[in-house]
């Protein structure tokens, strides 16, 4: 009997193993390019973000409220994708998010007024949340055709895009101006996309393995009852996970600085300890995740995670911090990408867009709690708050132990 697809559905192959896994391993490589792309892009843009400060003369005030821009298009976006990608495909949409955002790399250096550099970049970031949606969806096609955890592996190659593109880019800063040097990233980002997007589209996608449930799962007709719950459990992991991201990628390098002496290049090297070690976990993941399974996956590096950002953040020692920021980032590291793919596993598309949207909110967050909570008390303080919601990420995560083992 043919395989029969649902409107809207990615289209299976009903070939023979052999040829599946074959379009399996060209669908992930494809896949893996977009990852990347998008941390490339994402990181050349941050690089440039002081240069388009002083071109439009804003004042740091009137500079945050533009970068909303960002978030505000990502948010309204990826609670849009989801149906995009139920009607059209995860992968065509992931070409359209990513032709878009070629186009909104390159408009911020076009600005000259804070105003418009906030509404272009409503733009960008509505390519930016869209494209993490739709890629994302189609990484857990894979993951459940394939019928192997590789989640991580492809936060990873997002995480090793970001530190290629802000490398690059603070190279071609002192040589190429905003404008030149956000155009070619479009440039790049355009031809990286019609050269993929062939492979990416064409293959087919076999249909999903699925191993028989852990002993202990639930049924099916019960699980399916409480999916939306589920997800939004997924989505408060990824929440908890991406705000101590943010928080660290904001303040992890002034706390360095202003508490502990260290000089700025030093400091400016915390954050990159921080997302070496995280890519570094990413990219072990799989290993991981088929050793000790998804629970203690999350449980596991929750607790890592918090024991890592207390040594990060109240230890009397340049280098004991510094440890605990590395901690930090390898306990990190996984929570997201399974708190994606089991919310994608549980509801599909619209499953993939409700834990980004909670996960990107915890990015949004975290950098203004944490100086909120500076002013009340003190910043080394204000980053325990990262350790303690780690150690919600890590409660939360046993107490869904039944979903992340199905």
């Amino acid at each position: 009997m043919p395989l029969i697809n649902k409107p809207g559905s990615t289209p299976r192959s009903a070939s023979s193993p052999s040829s599946s896994r074959s379009s399996l391993s060209v669908l992930r490589r494809a896949l893996t390019v977009f990852f990347a792309l998008d941390g490339f892009v994402f990181a050349g843009w941050v690089v440039r973000i002081p240069a388009i400060k002083e071109q439009t003369q804003a004042s740091a005030s009137d500079l945050g409220l533009a970068l909303l821009g960002v978030s505000a298009g990502a948010v309204v976006t990826m609670t849009l994708t989801g149906r995009l990608c139920r009607r059209y495909g995860s992968r065509p949409v992931t070409v359209a998010g990513a032709l878009l955002l070629a186009l909104g790399v390159t408009l911020p250096p076009l600005t000259h007024s804070a105003l418009a550099l906030g509404l272009v970049l409503l733009v960008f970031g509505a390519a930016y949340g869209g494209i993490n949606v739709a890629m994302n969806s189609a990484a857990v096609d894979v993951v459940a055709a394939l019928g192997r955890p590789v989640m991580p592996t492809f936060h990873a190659a997002f995480s090793l895009g970001g530190m290629v593109g802000a490398g690059l880019g603070g190279i071609v800063a002192g040589y190429l101006s905003p404008t030149w040097h956000l155009l070619l990233l479009g440039v790049v980002t355009l031809l990286v996309t019609l050269a993929t997007a062939p492979v990416l589209l064409r293959q087919p996608m076999p249909a999903p393995v699925r191993p028989e449930p852990a002993e202990g799962a639930s049924a099916a007709a019960p699980l399916a009852g409480r999916a939306r719950t589920l997800v939004a459990v997924f989505g408060l992991i990824a929440f908890c996970t991406a705000y101590g991201e943010g928080a660290l990628a904001d303040w992890g390098a002034l706390h360095l600085q202003e508490d502990l002496a260290a000089r700025p290049g030093v400091a400016a090297a915390g954050y990159a300890v921080f997302a070496l070690a995280m890519t570094v976990g990413r990219l072990s993941g799989t290993a991981l995740l088929e050793r000790v399974g998804r629970t203690a996956t999350l449980v596991g590096g929750g607790i890592v995670a918090g024991v890592g950002m207390l040594f990060g953040a109240l230890a009397p020692s340049l280098w004991v911090a510094l440890l605990g920021f590395a901690v930090t980032g390898l306990g990190l590291a996984n929570l997201f990408p399974v708190a994606i793919e089991r919310a994608g596993a549980l509801t599909g598309p619209s499953g993939v867009a409700a834990a980004s949207t909670l996960g990107y909110g915890g990015m949004l967050l975290g950098p203004p709690a944490i100086g909120f909570m500076a002013e009340w008390g003190s910043l080394p303080l204000a980053l325990v708050s990262v350790a303690l919601l780690a150690g919600v990420a890590a409660f939360v995560g046993w107490g869904a132990r039944g979903a992340a083992r199905a």
